[in-house]
């Protein structure tokens, strides 16, 4: 028999429901303003007349991106980084809180400190770009002179990630562990076989943590990346934003939409792909967090 809800709990369960409603449509407004945006009419985007659902719908920005195939190039450009990047820093992430997660790693408290301390205290934009010319220099003498690889190497390091694993892996019952050894498991094997599928929902977070950085990253690939044709989306759409707002480059400008729309369009199919993939992994989102972020 259902217990009945107090007035006080009522009210509070009402509230908690409508702002979280209230909540819920703010995020996602901008998202469908974006795509009413792209498929509007010129004056309607121009003049601000779109509030919620297009005006003079048309799909002419969307065919303008789509035959464009600096389009598609970033676009695989950002695929190449979000992929190769999140397998390169989700296995330094793995690697490293499984190792700290043990007690007889050597100076294990020195090295949790020392990660600590990259979170507290940050050198800084500048030591960090000086610090990437200098990597840059480094690989290019080892014959890596891809500068998409040069970013996806460079970025495999997230103390935050690591330290969700560490935890998570500090969870796992001692006793499996040696089971595992006693039936001959070497250290790698207790590490894929034991660990990392007791501890796959907060792999999977991590997982998507870095995939969002990865898929979002614009600071360091604009500053990393010189060529254009190796610039991934988010460096793309910036600079599709700098030539719309350019008065030379919109001189004579008589297409029935609007560079916003463009923009507007880019900005819609760059948030799709993370839309389709959430939802596939949201289940291991909570529970990976609560496993990686709590120590017993």
């Amino acid at each position: 028999m259902k217990r009945r809800l107090e007035i006080s709990e009522l009210i509070f369960k009402i509230i908690s429901y409508l702002f979280l409603a209230i909540f819920a449509l703010a995020c996602l407004y901008p998202f469908v303003y974006a795509i009413s945006s792209a498929m509007s009419g010129y004056d309607a985007v121009t003049y601000g007349q779109v509030v919620l659902f297009p005006k003079d719908v048309q799909f002419e920005a969307f065919k303008k991106m789509f035959n464009d195939n600096m389009f598609w190039n970033s676009y695989s450009n950002t695929l190449f980084l979000t992929f190769f990047g999140t397998i390169w820093a989700l296995g330094i992430a793995i690697i490293g809180g499984y190792a700290l997660s043990k007690k007889r790693l050597l100076f294990r408290k020195f090295f949790n400190f020392f990660l600590v301390f990259t979170m507290w205290f940050s050198a800084g934009i500048v030591p960090q770009y000086l610090n990437y010319l200098a990597t840059q220099r480094v690989f290019s003498k080892v014959g890596i002179n891809d500068d998409k690889w040069l970013v996806v190497i460079a970025m495999g390091m997230a103390a935050m990630n690591i330290i969700l694993l560490r935890n998570a892996f500090e969870g796992v019952p001692s006793e499996i562990e040696e089971a595992a050894i006693v039936d001959g498991a070497s250290e790698f094997q207790v590490l894929t076989k034991v660990y990392v599928p007791m501890t796959k929902s907060t792999i999977a977070t991590v997982a998507l943590f870095f995939a969002i950085s990865r898929w979002n990253g614009y600071y360091w690939a604009r500053m990393m990346i010189r060529d254009k044709n190796e610039h991934p989306l988010q460096v793309f759409i910036r600079l599709k934003l700098e030539e719309f707002t350019d008065p030379e480059q919109m001189a004579g400008w008589n297409y029935p939409y609007a560079s916003d729309s463009i923009i507007y369009a880019l900005i819609v199919c760059s948030v799709i792909p993370i839309l389709i993939i959430y939802p596939f992994i949201q289940k291991y989102f909570a529970k990976g967090t609560n496993a990686g972020g709590v120590k017993e």
